[in-house]
């Protein structure tokens, strides 16, 4: 099974990743994990959005290998991947449909104020799911760049709320 961990920022994706593996046998793919790894050290200034787009994409044919294998072994695959587009949810439901793989959306519906107020405290107490901070700055660019699932997308998925 593939479970696609959707949510704005700081609605708790990673924490909500956690608590599921413990009660699935699931590997986490956590996109925040792998940018602080493998890209943030080596951005600079200049790199923009389409830097860490490209990176991410790269990420994703290796994970995608992954997913295969997990399968194969009859182990879930738990992506904290942002997902937050349509489209790039719909690439995972696109991969899953292709090979025959269940697929399961879980989409973290939190307020804007509890996520705010999440990342605000993430951001000063560096707990087990941080990875770096997220800026105001970044935070409002992420309110608009997010796409709330569409109602198809929500078929036999599961719903959090506050």
């Amino acid at each position: 099974m593939i479970h696609l961990i959707v949510g704005n920022t700081g609605s708790g994706k990673t924490t909500f990743s956690k608590n599921l593996k413990d009660k699935v046998k699931g590997v986490i793919f956590s996109v925040d994990k792998w940018n602080n790894t493998l890209f943030i050290p080596d951005k600079k200034e200049t790199d923009g959005l389409d830097w860490f787009l490209e990176r991410i994409e790269r990420s994703e044919t290796l994970i995608l290998d992954l997913i295969k294998q997990l399968e194969n072994a009859q182990v879930d695959s738990i992506l904290d991947l942002g997902l937050s587009k349509y489209t790039h949810r719909e690439k995972f439901r696109s991969f899953a449909k292709d090979n025959s793989f269940e697929i399961k959306i879980h989409f973290l519906d939190i307020s804007k104020e509890t996520r705010r107020n999440r990342v605000l405290e993430r951001n000063m107490a560096k707990g087990e799911t941080y990875e770096f901070d997220v800026t105001k700055e970044n935070f409002e660019f992420m309110e608009n760049w997010f796409e709330k699932p569409t109602e198809k997308e929500l078929e036999n998925g599961i719903i959090i709320n506050e």
